[in-house]
């Protein structure tokens, strides 16, 4: 048998496998984990709808929510970073949505941001930490996230607005900054936390929806296959001492 034929069989087993495992795991919902040195990282995500168009994209959801554990006695190492790469089969429309300026909503409660940068919202979500000095923790243990479409010194960017009352009212922005790369996953969104994390609190977990205004997709099934089997996301979460969880989220779509 010649090499060609060889490469030939291969990709057709490949996407035999992919029609197969989609045929029987639909959507493929299900949290990712990613344990080491005793912390554990869970990360679900999903994306709405399913049903895509094979050429082109259409507008959807997409969310991840996070959780970040111990899974053995002590703390919790201080996140420094969290990164999130979007398939490339995504598109993000941060070009038809107006800006937010971070002044506007820096620092101000969940209604005030409404106010300022309703126009410029594009998804909504939950923050939870485990904050141990009340009085001097910039971020509350339990906040409503909003997120806006905005510019971080000439850079498209998301401002992750966290407000919560618990213990004291207290609100926070976290800026991810956005960007293109090649490859499997087409959008980046890069996340600093070195200041606010581990002398006040620990963060435990943050969830984001994107808006249909915001995002788009399509499915990419092969010719003569009602559906796909696809990497929807890769995840990085940066600790303290250069500890690095990674996990990929697999899920599927079905060409309408």
């Amino acid at each position: 048998m010649t090499r060609t034929k060889k490469k030939s069989l291969t990709a057709a087993a490949t996407l035999f496998a992919a029609a197969v495992a989609f045929a029987g795991l639909g959507p493929m919902v299900g949290a990712e984990i990613a344990q080491k040195d005793g912390v554990r990282v869970t990360i679900d995500g999903t994306l709405e709808p399913n049903k895509l168009p094979r050429k082109g994209t259409a507008p959807v959801s997409v969310s991840i929510d996070s959780r970040i554990s111990t899974a053995k006695k002590g703390e919790l190492p201080k996140l420094e970073g969290i990164s999130i790469a979007i398939n490339s089969q995504g598109r993000v429309n941060n070009r038809r949505v107006p800006l937010c300026r971070l002044g506007r909503i820096d620092p101000s409660t969940t209604a005030e941001a409404l106010a300022a940068c309703r126009s410029s919202l594009i998804g909504e979500g939950r923050f939870t930490a485990d904050v141990r000095i009340p009085e001097q923790s910039p971020f509350p243990s339990r906040g409503k996230l909003l997120a806006f479409n905005g510019r971080l010194r000439g850079k498209p960017a998301i401002f992750a607005h966290i407000y919560g009352t618990k213990p004291v009212p207290t609100s926070y922005v976290l800026p991810f900054l956005l960007s293109k790369t090649k490859g499997t996953f087409g959008t980046l969104l890069r996340a600093s936390l070195p200041r606010v994390t581990g002398e006040w609190g620990y963060v435990t977990g943050v969830s984001l929806a994107l808006q249909p205004r915001f995002v788009s997709a399509g499915c990419p099934a092969p010719a003569g296959f009602k559906g796909a089997v696809f990497p929807l996301m890769k995840t990085n979460f940066g600790f303290a001492g250069g500890l690095r969880l990674n996990t990929t989220v697999v899920r599927g779509c079905k060409v309408r």
